[in-house]
């Protein structure tokens, strides 16, 4: 047991209540300290209930439903988000059709010319090519506008492939009726077909009965049909 003494040493008056330094000072009083005096008795002591109890070869843990997020929770398998696919094919077909533009309107390049497509005679491959070529810049970017919107939502839905061949072949297949309906001195040129029917087939991969999209392709279709009747 360790004892703690400590000496308390109380100055001394005399009888006209000075502070007298002869008298000698009383005999210190001693104050015993023992650790078992300081420490609190079992019924004040502090408990903590900690959710761990163990033994000499485990560690249990008792947690209550309220401690834990419930079992269903954690054994739920972590849902993967879809990655995304990179859109590639929508800005080269719209740079080839502005690149097209700058080489026949402002450096009036040689051969470009070719790539329109004549009624009167036409060339097999411009029927594709038409689709790439343009009258002025107005013509050029209300298709690059549509092209742009529809077709980028063709080929996050399909792939770029897709957006290739949907492209060419709609803007052949609206070439082809261009020429059959027209008079034979027309020269048709434009992206306006193919416009048309990358909106068709937007409508159709993200077909659904929700009036909102409904109401916008019901909306944005009308400028469609109009451009392309133009």
């Amino acid at each position: 047991m360790l004892r703690l003494q400590l000496l308390l040493r109380q100055p001394m008056l005399d009888s006209h209540g000075r502070l007298s330094l002869s008298a000698p000072p009383p005999r210190p009083p001693l104050i015993s300290l023992s650790w078992k005096s300081l420490t609190p008795p079992s019924s004040s002591r502090l408990k903590l209930n900690f959710p761990f109890r163990t033994s000499p070869s485990r560690l249990f843990c008792n947690l209550k439903d309220s401690d834990i997020t419930s079992q269903l929770e954690l054994g739920k398998p972590v849902e993967k988000h879809k990655p995304q696919k990179r859109v590639n094919g929508i800005f080269w077909i719209l740079l080839i059709n502005l690149g097209i533009y700058v080489a026949d309107h402002i450096f009036q390049a040689r051969g470009i010319r070719a790539l329109y497509l004549y009624h009167n005679h036409p060339a097999w491959y411009q029927f594709a090519t038409a689709t790439f070529c343009h009258f002025n810049w107005n013509h050029l970017s209300s298709n690059l506008f549509f092209l742009y919107i529809f077709g980028k939502l063709v080929e996050e839905e399909e792939g770029s492939f897709a957006l290739w061949f949907s492209y060419l072949i709609t803007g052949v297949g609206a070439n082809i009726v261009s020429w059959l309906v027209l008079p034979r001195n027309a020269v048709s040129i434009g992206a306006s077909g193919a416009v048309f029917g990358l909106f068709a087939i937007s409508v159709l991969v993200k077909m659904s009965w929700d009036w909102r999209k409904i109401l916008e392709a019901l909306i944005l279709g009308q400028f469609v049909v109009e451009r392309w009747i133009r």
